[in-house]
């Protein structure tokens, strides 16, 4: 039994406050080092400036770390052990051990930080700073700030290297255009007509094609990434919001926050498969590590739903603390 279980099962569903200074030093390392081979989905929840750790075998809380403040983009490193949040109140990345959910370390970027991601290849953090209209790339072993880039949108949200780390796409809430960072020069060099205000931004595992959410109409757009240029729209459901690309590039699941629900879409033919119902204004998604689950945060029920995507069914509603705005999984 592992350390999470050997505490949860003094708890209720919605998990317990971190707290393992009572354990021996060496039965916390082997109970740690058995939790953290479990994989995990990890949402940060605003409006308790808390992360909470799910069993995704179980569908429980099992671990709420709390880092204070407004939690918003979350991540997590490519081999599991570090969770990277996004904290707007002070204007920082928090980064959390997987095994021990404590902080373990802290980096100041630009005001009003929102959307973080973890290069494919694990050496790159992107964060959007939506008051700073500017992007920061952070070392994620050492917490280094390598760049910080300006765009030309205002209140970016969402900022995502390619698979290649050749481009960072950036979406902002008030513009109708997403802004295009060649990563090698670190600075912006095009940008590329969308609906108005974009937002969730996700690439296919092969780098060719993006997929844009642009809430303000409704609507999705395909993006030919080595051309930079609109191949496609799709209108999905009322504020269209966050996208998660499956494992094997061939479908979008958008969060439409009007609707509450998520769209399934076919990528090589940009057309609607179906949609499967979730909880209140959902937002950020994320793919559990075999694709066979999606966990999408849903703001306004303070819940984590849990969507079958091989039956695009919803079989679950996990209860976290308020307003979860993202979902990772290691």
């Amino acid at each position: 039994m592992n350390i999470c279980c050997l505490e949860s099962l003094k708890s209720n569903r919605k998990g317990y406050r971190v707290k393992l200074n009572y354990l021996p030093i060496y039965l916390l390392a082997v109970l740690t080092g058995i939790c953290n081979a479990a994989p995990f989905a990890y949402s940060s929840n605003e409006g308790s400036g808390t992360v909470s750790q799910l069993d995704i075998a179980t569908k429980q809380v099992v671990a709420t770390a709390d880092i204070g403040g407004s939690p918003r983009g979350i991540a997590v490193s490519p081999d599991g052990t570090s969770i990277f949040v996004s904290e707007q109140a002070k204007a920082q990345v928090v980064v959390i051990d997987a095994a021990t959910m404590q902080v373990k370390g802290r980096v100041p970027v630009g005001k009003s930080p929102e959307a973080i991601y973890v290069s494919k290849d694990g050496r790159y953090l992107t964060v959007a700073n939506e008051e700073n209209n500017d992007v920061s790339i952070i070392e994620p072993t050492s917490l280094k700030i390598m760049a910080t880039i300006p765009v030309k949108g205002k209140n970016p949200e969402h900022a995502v290297m390619s698979p290649n780390n050749q481009y960072i796409f950036v979406s902002a809430e008030e513009s109708d255009k997403v802004d295009v960072i060649d990563f090698a020069k670190k600075t912006q060099v095009t940008q590329i007509q969308v609906g108005l205000r974009p937002r969730g931004i996700a690439f296919t595992p092969n780098g060719m094609i993006a997929v844009v959410a642009c809430e303000a109409v409704d609507t999705i757009y395909f993006i030919d990434v080595p051309k930079l240029r609109v191949i496609g729209q799709l209108r999905t459901g009322t504020r269209a919001n966050g996208v998660t690309i499956q494992r094997d590039g061939k479908i979008a699941f958008i969060s439409n926050g009007g609707d509450d629900n998520v769209s399934f879409v076919d990528i090589a033919t940009m057309s609607m498969i179906t949609s499967a119902p979730v909880g209140k204004r959902p937002w950020n998604m994320a793919l559990s590590p075999e694709g066979d689950w999606l966990f999408v945060a849903n703001g306004r029920s303070n819940s984590i739903s849990v969507v079958d995507t091989k039956n695009a069914t919803s079989v679950e509603q996990i209860a976290v603390d308020k307003r979860p705005w993202g979902v990772a999984t290691q």
